[in-house]
């Protein structure tokens, strides 16, 4: 199992979440709770299309740290 940073905005009215290293990768739910199981789905939905596809799956890069300025 491969483990993606995954970041999660608010916008406006929703939340929206993407994976930066599956491009394309992007969900968006009514609730933080909403759009965590989305944006899981949307990573098995984007990983078996490149499987389909014969793609490669991206090893994961990105790390998500936070700073306090």
């Amino acid at each position: 199992m491969m483990r993606h940073a995954v970041v999660i905005e608010n916008a406006n009215a929703n939340h929206s979440a993407y994976v930066p290293d599956l491009p394309g990768c992007i969900a968006t739910g009514d609730s933080i709770a909403e759009v965590e199981q989305d944006i899981r789905e949307a990573i098995r939905f984007h990983i078996d299309g490149l499987l389909e596809d014969h793609l490669p799956i991206p090893e994961p890069s990105t790390r998500a740290e936070y700073a306090e300025a």
